[in-house]
């Protein structure tokens, strides 16, 4: 009867913590901008070419633009978008490769779900080699 009570307990705290956890998250996620904003993205590709798009968007987080003009591609992570394919190059998971994203040439500690998009900003995707 003891362990019974001490489950309803712990679930009950479990179901809290998330509920926190949750809430914290959605109030300290970086904003976005409302409304129609300029935007490129710079591709840079393993064998160093490179590629400009230039976009005008109501998007507000850079995963939501990414996959509306169809340049890349990911599969859902628990961290959100995790980006596979970028301009028709798939990051090859046997060479380490993964697809890295800084905006205006600095690394960015949020994934391409988080990161708000903002008028007159440019975006990188760098094909990268080893973990």
């Amino acid at each position: 009867m003891i362990s019974k009570k001490k489950n309803i307990i712990l679930t009950c705290l479990l179901v809290a913590v998330c509920i926190i956890v949750a809430v914290i998250f959605f109030q300290t996620r970086p904003s976005a901008e409302q409304g129609q904003k300029n935007v490129a993205i710079l591709v840079i590709h393993g064998d160093g070419s490179e590629n400009t798009f230039s976009y005008t968007t109501d998007a507000q987080y850079l995963s939501e633009l990414l996959t509306e003009e169809k340049l890349a591609e990911g599969t859902g992570s628990a961290y959100g978008m995790f980006i596979t394919t970028v301009d028709g190059e798939t990051a090859d998971e046997s060479k380490q490769q993964w697809w890295c994203i800084t905006q205006n040439g600095e690394m960015l500690n949020t994934g391409a779900d988080q990161t708000p998009i903002s008028d007159g900003e440019q975006y990188e995707l760098t094909l990268k080699e080893g973990y």
